[in-house]
């Protein structure tokens, strides 16, 4: 196959849809060598935050003269995204050439009786392969969702993270956030090393018991590390962060909104562990410049002056935004264009932002899971007079600057395949 019959083949196993369960990826790992085996991993899960702190991971990593790929999902404008090295997407010749051959596997599989893997299953089983014969020293792995049975827990990683939990994916993960943590608490191994930045009593609560059944140590990031605001603004913020073994005065991140702050807590914990329990060689410079390098798009990004783009597509990630709004952000009025996916907390989510907004724009996610897109224009009106419906993302980002005036912010905020197309219509990246 080429890189588009690659492509074809890999989107159309879509049709299998969720599949939960580890039956199927360990098979197919099995019949690949059971690369995963091979690979050093830290295994990056939780509600939000996974993304922001792989990226700063990989970042600091790549600083300290390692060779670091990374998993992560979903994309914004490529598929390639997903898997990267060193800060470079795999090559569309090695994405042809890995799934031809998986695809042998594949099909030897189904002839054999076995269930057909879904499409995660297939792109997981890809980054593992690709990040072993690119001969890295770390892999990044980031779940894909909840954790317990999510396609990547066939590692044994270094360290185990868990950024925090809210509540989100309930129709899958449970309706409580102790059912959520304990889903979860499923990526902690036997006699591993987990570190959280969750700070609720409930969660705690789950990720304590699960450690102690497992012999794990937990690092409790709110309790083992300390960090304070210095500056903030629209383009990035410097803060002061003490550690363990490092304690900086004054370090700089590219990323906006203080739960950034935590995510970089986060990673320090995560790299402070592996210097002192597996023998990486990081330093604080490493730290400080990595962590000034880190880019991650399409959250709490300004790409133009005046107009922000945030996929915050859960109650947490709209806390977040909303935070920055009322303190990072300075402008006259907020035009808000949103769309979410129909299992999100959609009522929560406008409850949070609506009331900061002169004008909201509903549009609709390009995604299967959008359900009554239209219902949230509903929910809009109970906080703002001026409502509009538009189905096309890039029109609707579109309507959204029109009705801005001079001083006043557009913010595109909500799921991120709303998100993403949103972003390839404003500066063009596909």
């Amino acid at each position: 196959m080429n890189y588009e019959e690659a492509m074809d083949y890999l989107v159309n196993l879509t049709k299998f849809g969720f599949n939960f369960g580890l039956d199927r990826i360990r098979h197919l790992l099995a019949q690949t060598g059971n690369p995963q085996d091979k690979l050093k991993t830290i295994h990056v899960g939780g509600t939000n935050g996974k993304g922001s702190t792989s990226a700063m991971l990989s970042s600091v990593l790549k600083e300290a003269g390692y060779r670091v790929g990374v998993f992560t999902s979903p994309h914004l404008h490529s598929y390639r995204e997903r898997i990267v090295v060193n800060g470079e997407q795999i090559p569309e010749e090695r994405v042809a050439e890995l799934l031809t051959r998986l695809k042998a596997v594949l099909d030897k599989m189904v002839s054999e009786g076995h269930e057909h893997p879904t499409e995660f299953e297939v792109n997981t089983a890809m980054a593992f392969l690709y990040f072993l014969e690119e001969q890295v020293d770390y892999a990044i792995i980031e779940v894909g969702l909840g954790g317990a049975i999510d396609s990547t827990n066939v590692v044994n990683p270094l360290v185990s993270v868990i950024t925090n939990v809210g509540m989100d994916h309930m129709d899958y993960l449970g309706q409580t956030l102790e059912e959520i943590a304990r889903v979860k608490a499923g990526i902690i191994k036997d006699g591993g090393i987990l570190v959280t930045a969750s700070n609720r009593p409930e969660v705690i609560g789950v990720l304590e018991e699960t450690c102690r059944e497992r012999s794990a140590r937990l690092v409790r990031v709110w309790d083992e590390y300390s960090w304070t605001s210095l500056e903030s603004g629209p383009l990035g913020q410097k803060f002061a962060l003490k550690g363990k073994l490092y304690d900086f005065p004054q370090l700089e991140l590219g990323l906006v909104g203080e739960h950034q702050l935590v995510n970089a807590a986060t990673a320090l914990a995560v790299v402070e562990t592996l210097v002192e329990d597996c023998g990486v060689e990081v330093s604080s410079r490493d730290f400080a410049a990595g962590l000034k390098e880190t880019r991650w798009p399409g959250r709490l990004e300004l790409v133009r002056p005046w107009l922000l783009l945030d996929g915050a597509h859960n109650l947490d990630g709209a806390e977040s935004l909303a935070r920055a709004l009322e303190g990072v952000f300075r402008y006259k009025r907020l035009i808000l264009c949103i769309g979410m996916l129909a299992d999100k907390e959609r009522g929560k989510v406008l409850a949070r932002l609506a009331p900061l907004a002169y004008k909201v724009v509903v549009t609709k996610p390009n995604s299967p899971r959008a359900g009554n897109w239209q219902e949230m224009a509903g929910e809009a009106k109970k906080y703002v007079a001026e409502v509009y419906l538009e189905e096309e993302i890039p029109q609707a980002v579109d309507l959204a600057v029109s009705l801005a005036g001079p001083g006043d912010l557009v913010c595109v905020t909500g799921s991120l395949y709303m998100i993403a197309e949103a972003r390839a219509h404003l500066i063009g990246s596909r």
